[in-house]
């Protein structure tokens, strides 16, 4: 019996919670050449939701997919790498397409390996000059626009650019980007501020060029359904209050319900209570602990803090308001907003908006819980 609830990867519509609203709009505007900006804070299911808008774009239409994840890029030649590596799996060798880009890659002079495991071309480029970079890659894409297919092209962790040494990599994208008519981009990341000035930001290269979407939590009715159902199908009950506390426990946030879900499923039960949910979820509070203690070795004090009396809120809409920092014995205003500095840079918090405002709020949802227990 397969787990429906899946904690890595796309593994297929079946296995998809909701999101009908943005795959149609991302779809609708892959169709009609306009490039999407997706904006979210990570692991909510927002490349999930990019390989789902491939499976639902390739059923109606001969688009060929690419997805690039830039996350552990560094520099342009890295971007490059990566593109290049894509490419080449998109288009095998063993067709005449592929013979061709092959033959475009081998003329950079690269070095081409195969993983082991996956078997997925691994290429390494040696530039000596940046104008060398530039042909390759505006190479790469006029090979995409002069094939017969469309090419929907997604760049995934897109706000790693700004940490490039090459100060004019959006330049050169956009300078790119802007003569292609038969290539569509999804650019995705998590770091929304900085996605947000790219593409907003009048002064820089991609001002206006795309459309945003922002990726928020999957409704409660919408989560509820979709996991009661997958229960229900593989001859498992689990009761109406169970799944709300583990909507409530998990803030909804998938990768963190997704693996409530997936431990309760795994439990040779084949009924499910609140009590069984309060046990799995101390259970992984549990397994976490020696990660949390690191964190805490990781944080200075205050940092510590500071993210205990986040937990104790869950969400701060006011980081410098008097009662706050008074109720939780932070300090000087100052410090309290210079260690709200360091959490969001640090990735340990993150800051989102709502009906009532923005707030901040605590990343993993786990260390939150694990916090508040303190």
């Amino acid at each position: 019996m397969k787990n429906p609830f899946i904690i890595n990867g796309y593994q297929g519509s079946e296995y998809f919670c909701d999101r009908e609203d943005e795959t149609k709009k991302i779809v609708n505007n892959l169709k009609n050449g306009i490039n999407t900006t997706l904006l979210s804070i990570r692991r909510i299911g927002k490349t999930g939701l990019i390989h789902h808008v491939f499976t639902k774009i390739q059923t109606e239409n001969t688009f060929k997919c690419i997805y690039i994840d830039l996350y552990a890029t560094q520099n342009l030649n890295d971007l490059i790498e990566k593109t290049a590596s894509a490419l080449l799996s998109a288009f095998p060798e063993k067709k005449q397409t592929g013979k061709k880009l092959m033959q475009l890659i081998k003329g950079f002079r690269p070095v081409i390996q195969f993983d082991t495991l996956s078997g997925e071309p691994q290429i390494t480029f040696d530039f000596k000059q940046e104008i060398q970079m530039n042909h390759t890659l505006q190479s790469l894409f006029t090979f995409l626009e002069n094939q017969q297919t469309k090419t929907i092209l997604a760049f995934d962790e897109f706000q790693q650019i700004n940490e490039y040494p090459e100060k004019n990599t959006e330049a050169i994208l956009r300078t790119i980007i802007q003569n292609l008519n038969n290539v569509q981009f999804i650019f995705s990341g998590s770091s929304k501020h900085l996605l947000m000035d790219i593409f907003n930001n009048s002064k820089r290269p991609f001002f206006a060029s795309t459309q945003a979407i922002q990726l928020g939590f999957i409704p409660i009715e919408k989560y509820s359904n979709y996991i009661q159902q997958h229960f229900e199908s593989n001859k498992k009950h689990i009761t109406q209050e169970a799944i709300y506390f583990i909507l409530d426990w998990s803030k909804r946030h998938t990768y963190y319900t997704q693996v409530v879900c997936n431990r309760l499923f795994s439990l040779e039960l084949k009924n499910i209570t609140i009590k069984d949910v309060h046990h799995s979820c101390n259970q992984l509070l549990n397994e976490q602990e020696v990660i949390f203690f690191q964190y805490r070795n990781l944080l200075t004090s205050g940092q510590w803090k500071v993210l205990k009396a986040i937990a104790n809120e869950g969400k701060v809409y006011q980081m410098l308001e008097k009662q706050f920092i008074q109720k939780h014995a932070l300090g000087a205003t100052s410090s309290t907003q210079r260690t709200f500095a360091a959490l969001l840079h640090k990735e340990m918090i993150y800051e989102e908006q709502e009906k009532e405002g923005s707030y901040f709020s605590i990343y993993d949802c786990f260390l939150s819980r694990w916090l508040e227990k303190l």
